[in-house]
């Protein structure tokens, strides 16, 4: 298992990263998933969707689900502020929404600053890490956007070929 890690964070190491928060922790995506940063907007509730899935929205004549990330990892009653923004990702050439409380910025990292994501009991599961990228005194969890959002228990890519 540390093997795959390992090979996995030298695989991503140079890559580029977006940074965002979620409550008190930093992660990180692959910035080639990332289409566009937009500011949260009102969305449509869909019936009988999970709790996570706050709606859609209709980006230029396109209708995306939006999850919102603190729902779904039970971070605290989410607040929608100034700062809360929509990361839309395209998702295997799906497009999804992701709430998140903010974005900080794009971040490249070299082999020696990605670790593998020890095991342990997190609202996040260690299935979507891919590392930890660390950067001064500052630690991303680097997300699998493209494992977390086509998994089973989101039920999004399911639900978007319907």
């Amino acid at each position: 298992m540390a093997d795959a890690l390992t090979t996995g964070a030298k695989e991503i190491a140079g890559h580029e990263f977006l940074a965002f928060t979620l409550g008190s922790e930093e992660y990180g995506i692959d910035i080639l998933k990332v289409q566009e940063i937009r500011g949260y907007e009102a969305v449509t509730r869909i019936a009988n969707a999970p709790a996570f899935i706050k709606g859609v929205i209709n980006l230029r004549g396109i209708i995306i689900p939006v999850v919102d990330m603190r729902i779904k990892f039970k971070l605290g009653e989410p607040v929608y502020d100034q700062f809360t923004v929509v990361i839309i990702l395209n998702i295997n050439g799906r497009i999804v929404g992701m709430v998140v409380d903010s974005v900080s910025d794009v971040t490249t990292l070299t082999p020696e600053q990605v670790k593998p994501a020890p095991e342990m009991g997190t609202a996040f599961s260690t299935d979507y890490m891919i590392g930890l990228g660390t950067i001064d005194e500052r630690m991303l969890i680097l997300v699998d956007i493209d494992k977390l959002m086509s998994s089973p228990e989101m039920g999004l890519i399911d639900m978007l070929a319907a």
